[in-house]
């Protein structure tokens, strides 16, 4: 009894809030006041066909709903605003509509209008980002076991369901693995990595992509078209490219364009609103770049510091258009610029290298993350523009051309393959120590290192002298490695076969040192200096010589062993 009157309360509280609302929306209008809707808010989907650049998704529930086989838990993913949300509406509102029309819910019936009107009490929307405890999933868990009020189903969607606790994951799983045939879940997030494999493994996962560019603009061309607003071609691309695929940005952005009452939309005002500067100041830096031209370069950034840009945005405008600037290059592609603006593309892709293209792009890549992390980002702005305009050219690597030759000696052989050694022994370094090669053949590490210098492999002579492993051990303690040296003190090295090298621990091998030179990260230490020598990869195995010998025995054992008399020696 007591359960039900919980739930009964929470139901009376529910449409107490509903007829509160509609309460306050008829004096509102009395009062000759208008809500406003945002944009994506108004031209929301209300059918699966209106969902645009997710069709291999509502395809397939389309089909189900047809086939009367919807399933009873669903996880929607996929990156903010490409209609997860949108779709779970429509999802739930297609599995109770009275009249379904090919898998769509026909938007007209008693149940749908109070979908819409968000006063039907059998789709349960909730945000588990505010919503993530357990009493809030304790509650769900005890409201499934009563039939819904006036639909088919009740309906749960659980927005941003990765945000649940631990224990409200706990709670939603037994609920999540057998509902009740009238319950349905619905679970949306963009993280699904952080959701346990009990939950993934319980639904059926539809993956959401990014909507592409061209998607967007005839999206936001019917918007334009319903809302009577005029916006050209190219600034709608930039609202495109600006909402890197999601819908709901690209709504959003278009409405931050009206808000100084104008109906017409320009591809200058879009770049004015976020704070993109003229592609004239971006066709003189770029130039000024190209040109090595310092001090027309640290001019032009002046200036557009000076009108306020966003320092950020005008970096990621230098990245896109040199990659424009590439793209035409390679494909011939000019892309959304108009013909005076290609004039200039064309210029700058016949007057410099595909390489060099590439080069610029990642030395603005890499400031642009330096730029993330300082506080001073004038300051590195202006020092990473200068070291571009005064880049050296001759630190290009120079690729040597094969002659198609080959009278090539042994002794060439033989040096080539001592490189081959190097270059694979400073690759294994670079994955070790996650040394970054940048495109100008530089190496930046996150402390200095001292610099090797390469040695030849040993001959086998040299091998069979125990020299060089003194050498090595001499190696650990100069570079400070006194756990590795101490330990390997007073031993020896013997070629087990011709992949592995043993190290004989004459005097016994204690478990300390053997627990100390086990660890992965010592054992590597002493298999790349083994291999260095050898000149191919070895592996090190660990030998207790006095383990292996046999006790020796007491004097008195011996004297013992001389008599002709049965003595048993005991221990006290």
């Amino acid at each position: 009894m007591h359960l039900c009157g919980v739930i009964a309360s929470h139901r009376e509280a529910k449409l107490k809030l509903g007829k509160t609302n509609k309460t306050e929306s008829k004096k509102l209008k009395g009062s000759g006041y208008m809500a406003y809707t945002a944009l994506y808010r108004k031209f929301r989907p209300l059918t699966f066909d209106e969902i645009v650049g997710q069709e291999h998704i509502t395809k397939t529930l389309k089909n189900q709903l047809i086939a009367g086989r919807v399933g009873h838990a669903y996880l929607f993913n996929g990156c903010r605003g490409t209609g997860k949300t949108s779709a779970a509406k429509i999802l739930a509102r297609a599995v109770n509509c009275l009249n379904p029309q090919n898998g769509e819910p026909c938007n007209e019936c008693e149940i749908c209008k109070a979908a819409l009107a968000g006063s039907l009490t059998d789709i349960v929307e909730m945000d588990a980002a505010s919503n993530n405890s357990v009493e809030d999933i304790r509650l769900i868990r005890d409201e499934v076991n009563f039939l819904p009020t006036l639909a088919k189903y009740r309906v749960y969607i659980i927005d941003e369901v990765h945000m649940l606790s631990t224990g409200a994951f706990n709670a939603l799983l037994k609920t999540l693995e057998e509902p009740p045939a009238h319950v349905k879940f619905i679970l949306a997030t963009t993280e699904p990595q952080k959701l346990p494999a009990t939950i993934l493994s319980r639904c059926q996962r539809f993956d959401f992509k990014k909507i592409s560019p061209e998607n967007i603009v005839k999206r936001l061309k019917v918007v334009c078209e319903a809302s009577n607003i005029e916006a050209n071609e190219n600034a709608l691309k930039i609202i495109a490219s600006l909402s890197e695929g999601a819908m709901r940005d690209a709504l959003s952005i278009l409405e931050r364009c009206l808000q100084d009452g104008d109906n017409e939309i320009t591809e200058d005002k879009v770049k004015e609103l976020v704070g993109i500067p003229k592609l004239s100041y971006i066709e003189e830096i770029v130039g000024s770049v190209l040109a090595k031209d310092i001090d027309n370069c640290l001019k032009t950034l002046k200036t557009i510091i000076s009108e306020g840009k966003d320092q950020n945005n005008f970096l990621w405008e230098v990245i896109k258009y040199v990659k424009d600037v590439l793209l035409y290059k390679v494909t011939g592609d000019v892309g959304i610029y108009s013909e005076s603006e290609q004039e200039k593309l064309k210029e700058f892709a016949g007057s410099t290298s595909k390489e060099e293209l590439v080069h610029l792009i990642y030395e603005l890549s890499d400031l642009e993350n330096d730029m993330k992390w300082s506080s001073q980002k004038t300051i590195m702005l202006e020092a990473g523009f200068i070291k571009l305009c005064d880049s050296n050219e001759s630190a290009k690597v120079q690729i040597p051309v094969n002659t198609g030759e080959n009278n090539v000696s042994g002794e060439e052989i033989q040096e080539l393959q001592r490189r081959l050694f190097r270059i694979e022994n400073f690759l294994s370094q670079v994955e070790k120590n996650k040394v970054n090669i940048n495109p100008n053949n530089t190496v930046k590490q996150s402390a200095p290192v001292q610099k090797k210098v390469e040695k030849k492999p040993l001959t086998p002579e040299e091998l069979k002298n125990n020299a060089y492993w003194k050498d090595i051990i001499g190696k650990f303690k100069s570079e400070g490695k006194m756990g590795l040296y101490a330990n390997l003190l007073n031993t020896n090295i013997t070629e087990i076969n011709d992949m592995t090298v043993g190290i004989n621990f004459n005097n016994g091998l204690k478990p300390l040192a053997k627990g100390i030179l086990e660890k992965p990260e010592n054992m590597n230490e002493i298999s790349k200096e083994i291999s260095m020598a050898y000149g191919k990869v070895m592996k090190v195995k660990l030998i207790d010589n006095k383990a292996d010998a046999k006790p020796q025995k007491s004097e008195l054992e011996n004297f013992v062993e001389g008599l002709d008399v049965p003595i048993d020696i005991m221990d006290e």
